[in-house]
């Protein structure tokens, strides 16, 4: 049976982001034996720490890129970027080179997840958009839990340098149907020149941001000299990226859309989301290994409740909003059973029950798979369709940001206690009032119906018409404060 043209589309969006997505948790398994073959295992967390960083540096840049010029042409060009990093890391012969180029991968992956996701708002509906983007989070868990396991199997039986190379022939595939089957959705080009100084001032406050979690509590001591001149600097930095942006003719970073309800309750939710979600995926592991006695192939399979939970409930969510239009009581439901299982494992540590664990790990999977996925959605309404790829760049931004952020406290909080129980009891007793405060926030967002119909483009990146054109019809204004 020959699949409609959508579906199609859809699935070379889905292959676009597949190797960005693999490429998070592909490597875990592979980092030791990199280390070993490269000799430095100092150096080695920045094989990840380059990504990362770079990533979270790049991804306003490439939303701006997509509504400029047009996502297909950005997203193809972020996706062949990606997979020639992915030839020179699979090729480098020392730690230096792996890590340079693991930094232009990690900056091509920003433009692949912010990109393809903006694309989603393109082909879809306003009230189909949920049930798409559920397939994209069970994507994500799919790869959540097949990453390790394929990055072990391919490190064991060929190399190690086939964690990278796995991506050409994902990457290719997605190439020729992004040529071939996805539409040219046209960008809105201003008449400013494209706002350089914005973005390099962006990248080197994200960067600097970054560094001071990456670095603070760990390579140096947070009142060190180093952590402080960084201190410094990414104040200087940030209040020069403001001034540069409130004058620039087309920023960057169009500051104005923090100014749009939608979007900053969004992004901030997101932040928070995500540093509760890193208190599950990084400490319940340590906490099944150290604690219960499971081995890391047993504890990587428990970890598959919450993945089941975030499939199952997020195409539940998706598929009644498809059909009602109705949204805002699935992320309040969602939020409020990620708290639950949350403070659930915080009072069960104790017990050190493998079962007890699963079973809070099923109910948070379930809450946040009605969450991520449908702030996006409300994101994507709450904006006119020029501003799509700024948009989800400036949510996946504060995702990148609640990563980082969550890293550096948490991890700080779990080392203070100098025990796994009671490390783990206070980062999940921390992660749950997380997920409460991101409840309030999505709380204050009002829902509008969804349509059924995608709203044309509009005359200007601001929404406003130019030239003596009539103002295109927008979408209902989704997210004002209650």
């Amino acid at each position: 049976m020959r699949l409609p043209k959508l579906s199609i589309s859809f699935v070379v969006i889905v292959l676009a982001m597949l190797p960005a997505v693999l490429d998070q948790t592909i490597l875990a398994t592979a980092l030791p034996t990199i280390a070993r073959d490269l000799g430095s295992l100092a150096d080695v967390s920045w094989v990840v720490s380059a990504y990362v960083v770079a990533s979270a540096a790049t991804i306003p840049v490439w939303g701006k890129l997509g509504d400029r010029v047009g996502r297909r042409f950005v997203l193809e060009a972020s996706l062949a970027l990606f997979l020639a990093a992915s030839a020179v890391c699979g090729l480098a012969g020392d730690m230096t080179a792996l890590i340079a180029a693991r930094a232009v991968q990690g900056a091509a992956a920003g433009g692949l997840m912010t990109l393809a996701m903006a694309a989603v708002g393109d082909l879809v509906s306003p009230r189909e958009r949920a049930r798409y983007q559920g397939y994209i989070a069970a994507v994500f868990a799919l790869a959540t839990v097949a990453g390790p396991l394929l990055g072990g199997l391919l490190t064991e039986q060929v190399s190690w340098r086939w964690v990278f190379y796995v991506n050409l022939p994902l990457g290719l595939a997605a190439l020729t149907g992004l040529r071939l089957r996805f539409p040219a959705v046209p960008g809105e080009r201003p008449a400013a020149r494209f706002d350089y100084a914005g973005a390099l001032l962006l990248a080197s406050a994200t960067c600097t941001l970054m560094l001071i979690c990456i670095w603070g509590g760990s390579k140096f001591a947070w009142g060190s000299a180093e952590i402080v001149g960084l201190g410094a600097a990414l104040l200087a930095g940030t209040g020069a990226l403001v001034w540069r942006e409130r004058r620039a003719a087309d920023p960057a970073v169009p500051l104005d859309l923090l100014r749009v309800p939608t979007v900053a309750l969004a992004s901030a939710a997101f932040f928070l989301i995500t540093a509760s979600l890193f208190a599950v995926t990084v400490f319940a592991p340590v906490f099944l290994q150290a604690a219960t006695g499971a081995t890391p192939t047993r504890a990587g399979l428990l970890l598959v409740a919450m993945m089941i939970g975030v499939t199952a409930s997020t195409n539940f969510a998706g598929r009644r909003i498809s059909r009602g239009g109705r949204y805002r009581r699935y992320p309040l439901a969602g939020l409020t059973l990620m708290a639950a299982g949350l403070a659930g494992m915080a009072a069960l540590v104790g017990a050190r029950s493998q079962l007890a664990t699963v079973l809070c790990l099923g109910v948070f999977g379930l809450g946040f798979g009605m969450v991520g996925q449908i702030l996006t959605v409300i994101v994507q309404n709450g904006v006119d369709r020029s501003r799509l790829g700024t948009a989800m760049a400036t949510t996946n931004f504060f995702r990148a940001l609640g990563g980082a952020v969550g890293a550096a406290v948490l991890g700080a909080v779990f080392a203070s206690e100098g025990g796994v129980v009671p490390g783990v009891r206070l980062v999940f007793g921390i992660a749950a009032p997380l997920a409460l405060a991101a409840l309030g926030l999505v709380w204050r967002l009002e829902e509008a119906k969804l349509g059924e119909e995608t709203a044309p483009p509009s005359g200007t990146a601001s929404g406003e018409p130019t030239g003596g054109r009539a103002p295109v019809p927008s979408r209902p204004a989704i997210g004002a404060v209650r």
